[in-house]
């Protein structure tokens, strides 16, 4: 594995896919299917094909949080000004830590960058894909108008 320090002028989505260009590893999924935590890295790791291939069988992004470039305007939850996501997790979804995680890309991270401690007190329980979501959850998950 390769290690990279994030050195963007863009800000990173924590919740990003592996395709997305630059996209990184900074968290690996613990806990339980009811209750999830990131174990953060010390540093972030370049997505690869072998490291992508450490989930198997099941999705890189059920195991790996992953940031990228904030798509802006091609993602479903960017209003033109804000992600609505991290709204949406700081407002419908308790704190799980009392203490800042120690997260790798916390400076460069949007949801930090709009939110605040709020989204990082937040941010260990967030998986990028979920396949049993709870309603809220999934109340969460979902883009919304305005």
């Amino acid at each position: 594995m390769e290690n990279i320090t994030t050195k963007n002028t863009t800000l990173l989505c924590p919740s990003a896919r592996p395709e997305s260009v630059e996209s990184v590893v900074f968290g690996v999924v613990t806990g339980t299917v009811k209750e999830p935590r990131v174990t953060y890295l010390k540093q972030p790791q370049s997505v690869t094909d072998e490291l992508m291939a450490l989930s198997s069988p099941v999705t890189p992004t059920e195991v790996f949080r992953i940031a990228a470039p904030c798509a802006t305007k091609s993602c479903q939850h960017f209003d033109g000004k804000t992600c609505r996501l991290a709204m949406r997790i700081v407002e419908k979804r308790d704190a799980v830590v009392e203490e800042l995680p120690p997260c790798s890309i916390r400076r460069d991270c949007r949801w930090y960058q709009q939110e605040g401690k709020a989204a990082c007190m937040r941010c260990p329980q967030v998986v990028t894909d979920n396949y049993n979501p709870s309603e809220q959850i999934r109340q969460v998950a979902t883009p919304t108008a305005g």
